[in-house]
């Protein structure tokens, strides 16, 4: 009996041993926690899909003081949201993790420096701010709390602006020689922007200018991330929509001069269709870009049928770069850097184009870029 009850024992020591030796289950990191400022940016009703369909990310709070968009974000979102009307109280009380951005341009400064005390992370719609000054400032903010800082553009996050830019890199095309951005539609009235949004696109303070700011930005940024900070800038702009009075314009044409080569921007809320491209010009052929397709002409290739080339076969693009929050997240959870045409870093010069831009169109005169 005694013999029994001793190999009973030594059977359940090396059972609770076995069972000590196996691998725990790895607790899972907590979900990084999202806060959006503002729902008067139409913009916003395409982040919450994504916000939803993020397993790492979960929405938590939402700051605005409009009734009727606060109705129609609170039906859009989980019970268990928490709606605030002081953003700074929010962050105070909810505590996020990241902060998703889509209000005025000109609140963006206000709205960083904020964060900024709380070491909490900033996403925000393009473009990074109405002046350079405040540009440079957000920049320092972000720096000094070591903080995420994002600008969101659309095009960062499509399989042909990613082609393009890795292909233009490898040297495909030669030096660069040309770029021509072509951004625009039938305006912000025209295509039915909320009347919350288009309350603050046709000011001059709160967008910063009209079409100038609300499309150059692109050119500014793939100028930039493309080919860098250009020494020159002229600027034309127009208000062909006279019927409507507008404080702001609603045409630009910006031409960047670097010493080897030129940016054409055309900006435009006077199209009567949208159209967003960019195509890039160098000795050994050009590519151009938009939302779906990806185009490639070598040099000397002429085809009336191709006039801008032969579509190239596209690559995936990695979740994480697939779009906003996922690329925002994934930053914050694995501590990695903003990098690319999101960064703070190439926003600063982002602005500083366009404010150059705008004192070009006041003088009638080319603008000298300052220096860094």
């Amino acid at each position: 009996m005694r013999r029994s009850l001793v190999l009973i024992s030594v059977a359940i020591f090396a059972l609770v041993a076995a069972a000590h030796a196996q691998p725990q289950p790895q607790t899972s990191a907590p979900k990084t926690r999202l806060a959006i400022v503002g729902l008067d940016h139409d913009h916003v009703w395409g982040m919450l899909p994504y916000i939803s369909g993020e397993s790492d990310a979960e929405l938590v709070a939402i700051a605005d003081s409009h009734p009727e968009l606060v109705a129609k974000a609170k039906a859009q979102v989980p019970a268990s949201v928490v709606f605030y009307d002081d953003y700074v109280k929010m962050l105070d009380v909810a505590k996020p993790d990241g902060v998703i951005v889509t209000t005025e341009n000109d609140h963006h400064l206000a709205i960083v420096r904020e964060c900024a005390r709380r070491h909490i992370n900033v996403s925000m719609e393009k473009p990074m701010a109405t002046t350079g000054a405040d540009a440079r400032e957000m920049e320092r903010l972000a720096r000094e709390a070591n903080i995420k800082l994002m600008v969101n553009y659309w095009n960062a996050w499509v399989a042909p602006t990613h082609d393009l830019f890795h292909r233009v890199q490898g040297g495909d095309l030669g030096p660069i020689q040309k770029i021509v951005v072509e951004q625009g539609h039938q305006g912000p009235r025209e295509i039915g922007v909320s009347k919350e949004f288009g309350a603050w696109l046709y000011d001059p303070v709160k967008n910063g200018g009209g079409a100038i700011i609300d499309f150059g930005t692109y050119g500014a940024e793939w100028a930039m991330w493309l080919k860098g900070r250009p020494e020159r800038v002229c600027a034309y702009t127009l208000k062909l929509k006279t019927a409507q009075h507008l404080a702001v314009d609603d045409d630009a044409t910006i031409l960047l001069e670097y010493p080897d080569a030129t940016a054409l921007i055309q900006a435009s809320w006077d199209w009567p269709m949208n159209r967003g491209q960019v195509q890039v010009f160098g000795p050994k052929g050009s590519l151009l870009a938009n939302e779906k397709n990806l185009l490639y002409n070598p040099a000397s290739h002429d085809d009336p049928s191709m006039p801008d080339g032969a579509p190239v076969t596209l690559q995936p693009v990695p979740h994480e770069m697939s779009n906003p929050i996922a690329y925002f997240v994934s930053c914050i959870r694995n501590n990695k850097p903003i990098e690319g045409p999101i960064s703070a870093r190439l926003n600063v010069g982002v602005v500083e184009i366009l404010d150059a831009a705008k004192e070009s169109m006041r003088t009638a005169r080319t603008v000298t870029m300052p220096s860094e």
